[in-house]
């Protein structure tokens, strides 16, 4: 047993929060809030693009918060490509193949961020709890970047809400919202839904939908910047695990901000 997961019972089992009658689902953003991967996208996007269309790089669009489909369509709108369905789906691939080739490399080059791997591993030694992903990556590169940091034995891939969806952020909430009850038989009210992210993106999926909304610093937005945009509640990161625990478990959105 791990020093983290040892720690993480210790903490599961001193915390009695409010919500233990109730079940809590919690959503992930991963860049610059699980992990910081070091600016892999860009790479990433160089390369599919000049495999999928034949093209160089010469407009990058904006990452932060954003979904893979968003990105992705204005990419090639940039490059005087049609934004096709079909032309969305060789980029897709092509991100797919480069993030699984690369799999091996992500544990050496990126790093989980200050108290992540401990916040995770405590709500996942609760029952009252399920955590999964409303993040702007594809699927398949989810698994991808979480796996070599071991953040998946308590998050659950099937129910999240991924950039292939929408452009709209807060279609994938709404996603993860359902997956989650259709898999658990048990109807996640919203304010029992705790959004998670670095960007005010997160911030607005999560207000849209009425969850709460809980920002980290840890990415290219200031706490207050978060605060601004409304967040419930914003840590500059995770380090301080119970003061974390006790927030996304009791926190409100009627609360206020």
């Amino acid at each position: 047993m791990s020093s983290v997961t040892r720690h993480a019972e210790e903490v599961a089992r001193s915390c009695h929060y409010e919500r233990m009658g109730n079940r809590t689902l919690i959503l992930w953003d991963i860049d610059l809030t699980l992990v910081d991967l070091a600016g892999i996208g860009r790479e990433w996007y160089t390369t599919a693009l000049a495999n999928a269309m034949g093209l160089s790089l010469s407009h990058l669009p904006a990452f932060p918060g954003r979904t893979e489909r968003a990105i992705t369509s204005e990419l090639l709108t940039a490059h005087g490509a049609a934004a096709t369905e079909e032309e969305i789906q060789l980029i897709f691939t092509e991100l797919i193949a480069i993030a699984q080739a690369e799999r091996d490399l992500l544990g050496g080059r990126g790093r989980v961020l200050p108290g992540v791997a401990e916040v995770v591993a405590a709500l996942g030694e609760r029952d009252d709890v399920v955590q999964s992903l409303v993040t702007g990556n594809l699927a398949e590169v989810a698994d991808v970047k979480l796996a070599p940091f071991g953040l998946l034995d308590h998050i659950d891939l099937e129910i999240g809400g991924y950039g292939s969806l929408s452009t709209d952020r807060h279609d994938l909430v709404s996603a993860a919202m359902r997956l989650a009850a259709a898999k658990h038989g048990h109807t996640f009210d919203p304010s029992s839904v705790v959004v998670i992210g670095d960007t005010p993106h997160d911030v607005s999926a999560a207000l849209h939908h009425g969850a709460v909304a809980i920002g980290v610093a840890t990415g290219r937005h200031s706490f207050t910047h978060l605060k601004e945009a409304g967040a419930h509640a914003v840590f500059r990161d995770l380090s301080d695990t119970e003061q974390v625990l006790s927030t996304v478990l009791n926190r409100r959105p009627q609360d206020g901000h």
